[in-house]
């Protein structure tokens, strides 16, 4: 198994636990999708995948219909992704993924979180070269064979498949989401959910108790209204 298997591992149990959470991160992918390219699914393959992500979890459809009507209304304001990074305690780096619609606000409030926690909220550029972006598509397992997969979709920019009990995981570099989401979708093969992840490059081993000054910044920021995901390089022992 590969970095990515590792990464996904790590990040099961604690990515978008609370289902109110999820249903607002999915709210603000909703109209940042459809300001970008329309109400129209089928015209839209930034929409259609949030849709299938907000299928996943279980988002009733009454309420995609109405995210969708909303972000529609010219009056209604667009959010802007804000990446922050910095350093937790421990020299742990750390990238915020957010969404606001008040870009003063978000910047205070994760500045302050890193300094409560001892972190330090660091420039532009100062962390994030420490991450490869990739994306990730969960389709079915029954009747498909991951080795097959796995051969077919190397042409298509994939580099690792695995399985887990919610289906299969395709991963591939962020540039070939596009790509990746035609070819399922030109072969009929159904998309659970899609998306984006930051995956260290190297992780950082920490003792218990340090392991858990940096858990209690994370879990700090990932309240946060305006952020939509965390992600460190710590290596969480378990």
């Amino acid at each position: 198994m590969g970095r990515a298997f590792e990464f996904r591992k790590a990040r099961k149990m604690k990515r978008w636990s609370a289902m109110a959470k999820t249903f607002t991160r999915i709210g603000k992918d909703i109209v940042m999708a459809v300001k970008d390219g329309g109400p129209d699914p089928d015209n839209n393959s930034r929409l259609r995948a949030v849709i299938q992500n907000a299928k996943a979890a279980n988002m009733p459809k009454d309420n995609v219909e109405r995210a969708i009507k909303k972000a529609s209304d010219k009056n209604t304001e667009n959010f802007k992704e804000v990446l922050f990074e910095g350093y937790a305690p421990h020299g742990v780096a750390i990238l915020v993924e957010t969404a606001t619609d008040n870009n003063n606000r978000t910047v205070a409030n994760v500045r302050s979180y890193f300094n409560k926690c001892n972190g330090n909220l660091g420039t532009s550029g100062s962390v994030e070269f420490m991450f490869d972006r990739s994306c990730n598509f969960r389709i079915p397992a029954e009747g498909v064979d991951v080795e097959e997969i796995e051969l077919e979709f190397i042409d298509f920019g994939v580099e690792e498949v695995f399985e887990d009990e919610d289906g299969i995981l395709l991963y591939a570099p962020f540039e070939n989401f596009g790509t990746i989401q035609k070819e399922l979708e030109n072969r009929s093969i159904e998309i659970l959910s899609s998306g984006f992840d930051r995956i260290p490059q190297i992780t950082k081993q920490l003792p218990t108790e340090q392991q858990e000054e940096v858990l209690k910044l994370i879990e700090k920021i990932e309240e946060d209204d305006d952020v939509q995901n965390v992600y460190h390089a710590m290596d969480i022992q378990e």
